[in-house]
């Protein structure tokens, strides 16, 4: 694209907005299948906006940018919608991302 990088960054945000929003309706995808399909998950996403924020000097706590991607507290958003894994999950996990 040859647009510039303002620009770029407004469309950036705007996707990870919208990533950020399917995901709080699609509360049905359990991490580890995220994890599992694609190698991330929102854990993953609230882990690298700390470490963004703390790349620019900006304080974010954990619990901040968890809740910044669940749209609710993390411990919260689990008790409504986490699901035990299954043996097969877990089996899963543990292949693709040993030791994750």
């Amino acid at each position: 694209m040859d647009i510039d990088d303002k620009t770029r960054t407004e469309l950036e945000a705007a996707v990870f907005r919208r990533l950020v929003e399917h995901l709080r309706n699609r509360t049905d995808v359990q991490n580890i299948d995220l994890m599992n399909l694609a190698g991330f998950c929102r854990n993953c996403l609230s882990n690298w906006m700390k470490e963004a924020a703390d790349a620019n000097g900006i304080t974010v706590s954990k619990d901040e940018s968890r809740e910044a991607v669940y749209g609710m507290p993390y411990e919260e958003w689990k008790a409504k919608y986490q699901g035990t894994a299954t043996a097969e999950q877990l089996a899963a996990m543990k292949k693709a991302h040993p030791g994750h």
